[in-house]
């Protein structure tokens, strides 16, 4: 799942306790609606129920078509944010969009995969609950992430630098888009053997969302308690 870049530049530039005279100017955001990058988000989330149903469909075209719109979803999701940041055309619309569309399509693949488990590793056989592990810990750290984001956006500019996204998020998102596309290809024969790979990526995807989610609570902590 990406990480709110956009959104969370704003916040950072917006709502800061330094002296104003010595901060950058603000990005500028387009009063368009439908810029570039946000027709590329909607683009993500229309994509969704049709990953969902070629994902069913039980042929080489189908897990192609499904592995395809994945890898797709993941390079639009780099796309947008940069041309946003170097057209400037970033809007409160598409910052807000961005990460719903990047969590609504990673949680999509991620129960997809749990409703096929995988026979990951053959000297253990049939392991059901091995993508259903690190998938419940990834979805609940996002849920968690946005409520806490949410929270930190409505009390002072020191809370919001406190969740601001850090190298350890990139890192998360980044073997996540990875270990999925890799179990989404898996699927076929041709790749089966890339299967173990994906699995591993995952539970690292998944220790580095947990990871993640300390270093944010720890810094909240360490602000509420210089109040």
């Amino acid at each position: 799942m990406g990480e709110e870049e956009d959104s969370v530049t704003v916040d950072q530039n917006s709502c800061d306790g330094a002296d104003s005279s010595t901060l950058p100017p603000p990005p500028q955001l387009s009063s368009k609606v439908l810029t570039l990058p946000t027709v590329l988000t909607l683009g993500r989330v229309a994509a969704v129920p049709i990953l969902v149903a070629t994902f069913y469909v039980d042929c080489w075209w189908g897990r192609t078509a499904t592995t395809s719109l994945f890898i797709a979803a993941a390079i639009t999701d780099w796309l947008d944010g940069y041309l946003a940041r170097k057209m400037r055309l970033g809007s409160a619309f598409g910052a807000f969009l961005d990460p719903v569309a990047d969590k609504l399509m990673v949680a999509a693949t991620l129960i997809l995969l749990c409703t096929k488990p995988m026979d990951a590793v053959v000297v253990l056989g049939p392991v059901p609950w091995l993508v259903t592990v690190p998938s419940i810990a990834i979805i609940g750290r996002e849920i968690t992430m946005s409520a806490v984001r949410e929270w930190a956006a409505s009390q002072n500019g020191k809370l919001s630098k406190a969740v601001a996204v850090n190298s350890l998020g990139k890192w998360k998102t980044a073997t996540q888009m990875i270990a999925l596309t890799i179990l989404l290809a898996s699927r076929d024969s041709s790749f089966e053997r890339l299967l173990p790979s994906g699995i591993g990526l995952l539970y690292v995807s998944a220790g580095l969302s947990i990871w993640s989610l300390v270093v944010y609570m720890r810094q909240i902590m360490r602000v509420l308690l210089k109040k």
